[in-house]
């Protein structure tokens, strides 16, 4: 059964239609004990419906080893935004409610290249030589969450050093616990650093040039 209705789908299409380049969304799923696998199949099957430039394939987590090691997934539902080559986008948990449009920002930066980031933004990416893990910690209801994944995922298209993962909370319970979550959305950077709030562009540089 669609999840998205006509409306949306109308919506959706607008938001997609500047689209320029191919864009795969690669789902890690498995049938059962798995909160969210089905729904979030289901919301990108009706997506790729929006616009031929979408495509989605569809692996399963405890058997196709090769790709989920390939793409680092290690947790599920699980979204790779995938275009001419892997950019470290991720979506960890279903992108609903504020966070669907988190997925059609990563969706028109992997398909146009347009990046929202400063020159001096630029200019450190450029220069960074060592991995970069952004954690965004998310809720589906938190209206500021977006801002900040939105900006994560710009860093990881722009360098090849850096990943960003959007990780619905919710779902997953232990990271909320190992990483001290008490509010969304939260950004941890190489594990040991974070930064509350949806922070601007400077302060998340900041505390990368800390954690590095």
């Amino acid at each position: 059964m669609p999840i998205l209705d006509d409306k949306v789908l109308g919506d959706v299409k607008n938001a997609l239609q500047h689209m320029q380049r191919k864009v795969t969304l690669k789902l890690f799923t498995q049938a059962f004990e798995c909160g969210y696998c089905k729904e979030t199949h289901q919301l990108l099957e009706d997506l790729i419906t929006t616009n031929p430039l979408l495509n989605l394939e569809v692996y399963q987590f405890e058997t196709d080893h090769e790709v989920v090691e390939k793409f680092g997934i290690d947790k599920i539902p699980a979204i790779a935004v995938v275009g001419e080559r892997d950019y470290g986008i991720r979506f960890y948990g279903i992108p609903a409610g504020y966070e669907f449009s988190s997925l059609l920002s990563a969706i028109l930066l992997v398909s146009t290249g347009l990046v929202k980031i400063s020159d001096g933004g630029k200019k450190f990416l450029a220069e960074i030589n060592k991995p970069v893990h952004l954690q965004v910690f998310v809720t589906p209801t938190c209206p500021y969450c977006p801002q900040a994944v939105i900006l994560a995922h710009q860093m990881a298209y722009y360098s090849d050093m850096v990943r960003a993962d959007m990780v619905e909370i919710s779902e997953f319970p232990h990271l909320a616990q190992r990483y001290s979550v008490q509010g969304v959305p939260r950004t941890t950077i190489n594990e040991l650093w974070y930064q509350e709030g949806a922070a601007p562009e400077s302060m998340i540089i900041a505390k990368i040039r800390e954690a590095l």
